[in-house]
């Protein structure tokens, strides 16, 4: 029997399915990545676009799920701008954090993100609206 494509398990952690196709992707100087589509993987893209991480993000409407293309931005030298990303709460661990304890990544020169009440945003805005929640991962 003769298949087309490759057939993947269904990923139980999503973020950390993007976050590690993004990570490969920057590993091997990629323009573009795809990721299956969802409505927290698409807010956190626009986060990351809107943080300065990644050029853009496209949802394409296949079928049977919508993928979305993330653009990866590079420096001139073509070193990346995402150096380092790092998953915090998982399924097997959950990570909550209060307003006060939010964590500063590098001095300020990477960026948490959290998901609060009031919806998916970085660490700097949920600090700002006095809100905590789940921290779900780190960029720098």
């Amino acid at each position: 029997m003769v298949t087309t494509g490759i057939m993947r398990a269904p990923a139980t952690d999503p973020v950390a399915d993007m976050l590690t196709r993004i990570r490969n992707a920057i590993s091997v100087r990629r323009d573009t990545v795809s990721v299956p589509g969802s409505k927290l993987k698409l807010e956190l893209a626009k986060l990351l676009q809107k943080e300065g991480f990644i050029a853009g993000v496209e949802q394409t409407d296949t079928k049977p799920q919508p993928m979305l293309k993330l653009h990866l931005r590079y420096y001139e030298n073509r070193d990346p701008v995402i150096t380092g990303l790092r998953r915090v709460s998982r399924p097997g661990l959950r990570v909550y954090v209060g307003r006060h304890e939010i964590p500063r990544l590098y001095g300020g020169l990477g960026v948490s993100f959290v998901s609060t009440s009031k919806g998916i945003m970085t660490g700097r805005e949920a600090w700002k609206s006095g809100l905590g929640g789940e921290l779900l991962f780190y960029v720098w």
